[in-house]
């Protein structure tokens, strides 16, 4: 690619509009950031792109948008004439330019003769993915960066059965972009054209209350919810996000109606004035929440991020202050609650499964083990907890119960094959409000599920890497670590598993190695290693300019736990620091 050519076009090409060129003329001279705009596209990662608004080919715009648009558009044409007329369902979150985006990406499929649904409003992610399925669409594009600071935006990508897109029409429609070199080549249409004529089809609100129904569903024991709710105290904020239109909506219907919400964060807004991040794992973001809490005595504060499909928890300790429940915490409580309500009223399915990620606490597998529930691990990306979806109980003989990832996202039933931070809510307030029937806080209800299984304790680190150079660090962290062979710490894992060339080697005592095999996850730049009594796994962040490293500890106590989970972090970290400095 030829930068300066590039940017040139885009700077005085009248295919640009003239807000997009004033940007780019603003930085002439600039070589840094005119290089930083434009010496790669954004990446296709996980489930679609994700980037910094602005105009040029390494950040989101519309262009991005509309050459995407395009290459998925040939993409569902490539189906045939049943999957043009199925056609794409579109929702947006309240980021900037959200709604800006998802009508471009509506213009651009009406003007290839796809039929479009659009959201009238701002809708969670997991409304979009139930949406997919209800209307048997071919496809479903979400608008939407999650929970990364407001410079950000995204365009998330899913396939007909709800789920993100599968690796391989993820390739599929890579490969199709990428064809797309000159962006004045992509066509443009007008939204407001095709959405007068029958092309393009405004959703009522008859799908939220469709996807309400299923939801309160899966609470298996809605009589006791319903009687112990009115005992518990909730306060719940959106983050300026789409849960604010949902999620207390749908808590009040199951019967918690001493709901407060945190006002100056219930509005849309973009910029997320009130917090410096809108991310539920982030405790800054529960500020206001935690002020509100204190003042009505809440027992539960529930947060969402911007697309509402995070579900972030602060609850009340038993000497009556309030500490933050953690991704994983969460994930245990609510396998745990799932399980023990189905055994207490002899509901349990046939076959029964979980789904988690490598990345996620072990003691899930623990938990599964003891009640006869399988345990299935899968890659990082709730695409993958879809895709067992699909084949273990859409396609094959067993039973979804629960799936989650340690990054907040949760999904109790087969409704949706996205993270569900509508229903996280939900279930996270039916264990609460059956912990204050039994006269225990959430903590103490966490600390009897240790005492039953084991206690583990989780941490993770993360490296930002910035720009071209910190992607080619990333890549050389990983090749460096990868060469070890298993042995980059001082003591030699029990299991090391390269999942990208798939190769599993397990080692004796003595540090030679007992046997070989391959694993059964799909390839990906993962690195997995097993101890005794703890773990760590290494991967590059699939949206942003980071590297991430998960740890966990096993020991009889949180404590213990937590010390041999710090001290294997200040090991690997202390032998990556040094490849970053050379």
């Amino acid at each position: 690619m030829d930068i300066g050519a590039v940017y040139t076009q885009w700077a005085t090409n009248r295919y640009f509009d003239e807000d997009s060129r004033k940007e780019l003329e603003a930085i002439e001279g600039n070589n840094i950031e005119i290089r930083d705009r434009f010496y790669k596209e954004l990446d296709f990662g996980t489930a679609g792109i994700r980037g910094v608004i602005g105009a040029g080919t390494n950040r989101m715009n519309k262009y991005v948008v509309r050459r995407l648009s395009t290459a998925i558009a040939a993409h569902i044409l490539a189906k045939g004439p049943k999957a043009k007329k199925d056609g794409v369902v579109i929702g947006y979150d309240s980021r900037n330019c959200s709604e800006l985006f998802a009508k471009e990406a509506a213009a651009v499929f009406a003007g290839n003769g796809i039929k479009v649904y659009l959201f009238t409003d701002i809708v969670p992610v997991p409304a979009l993915s139930f949406s997919v399925r209800q209307l048997r669409c071919a496809a479903g594009v979400m608008i939407t960066a999650s929970h990364n600071p407001k410079e950000y935006n995204g365009y998330k990508v899913y396939g007909p059965d709800g789920a993100q897109l599968s690796l391989d029409d993820s390739k599929q429609i890579s490969k199709l972009m990428q064809s797309i070199t000159d962006y004045t080549k992509v066509p443009s249409f007008s939204f407001d054209f095709f959405k007068t004529g029958n092309n393009i089809k405004y959703i009522d609100n008859t799908m939220k209350q469709n996807f309400f129904k299923e939801v309160k569903k899966l609470i298996v024991d809605k009589d006791g919810f319903k009687k112990n709710a009115k005992n518990l105290t909730v306060v719940y904020t959106p983050l300026h996000g789409a849960g604010a239109k949902w999620i207390p909506e749908l808590l009040k219907e199951c019967g918690v109606s001493n709901l407060h919400t945190v006002k100056e964060q219930m509005q849309p807004d973009g910029n997320f004035s009130t917090v410096n991040v809108p991310n539920p794992e982030d405790p800054g973001a529960f500020t206001l929440a935690l002020k509100l809490a204190k003042e009505v005595n809440a027992d539960l504060i529930l947060a969402s991020d911007p697309d509402a499909d995070r579900t972030g928890v602060y609850a009340k300790t038993p000497d009556g202050d309030y500490a933050m429940i953690n991704g994983n915490q969460i994930g245990v409580m609510l396998t745990d609650r799932i399980i023990e309500s189905h055994k207490q009223r002899k509901t349990m399915p046939v076959n029964p499964f979980v789904v988690s990620t490598v990345v996620s606490t072990r003691l899930t597998k623990e938990i599964c083990k003891a009640n006869n529930v399988e345990y299935v691990d899968v890659l990082t990306g709730f695409k993958f907890i879809g895709e067992k979806i699909m084949d273990l109980d859409e396609k094959g003989d067993k039973n979804y119960l629960f799936g989650f990832e340690e990054s907040y996202g949760y999904l109790p039933g087969t409704y949706a094959r996205d993270k569900d931070a509508v229903a996280g809510c939900l279930f996270m307030a039916e264990a609460a409000a059956y912990y204050v029937s039994q006269g225990i806080t959430l903590f103490e209800a966490l600390d009897n599920i240790y005492k039953k299984y084991s206690y583990h304790n989780e941490l993770q680190v993360s490296i930002n890497l910035k720009g071209e150079a910190g992607l080619k660090m990333i890549q050389k962290i990983m090749e460096v670590i990868r060469n070890t062979n298993g042995k980059f710490t001082d003591e030699t894992p029990a299991v090391y598993t390269d999942i990208k060339t798939g190769e599993s080697l397990t080692f004796n005592t003595d540090g030679s190695i007992a046997a070989k095999q391959q694993c059964s996850l799909p390839s990906s730049n993962v690195l997995y290693f097993e101890f005794a009594d703890k773990w760590y796994c290494i991967r590059p962040s699939g949206t942003e300019p980071k590297i991430k490293i998960y740890f966990g500890g096993k020991a009889d106590t949180l404590d213990a736990a937590h010390d041999k989970a710090l001290k294997l972090k200040q090991e690997v970290v202390d032998k990556i620091m040094p490849i970053i400095k050379e």
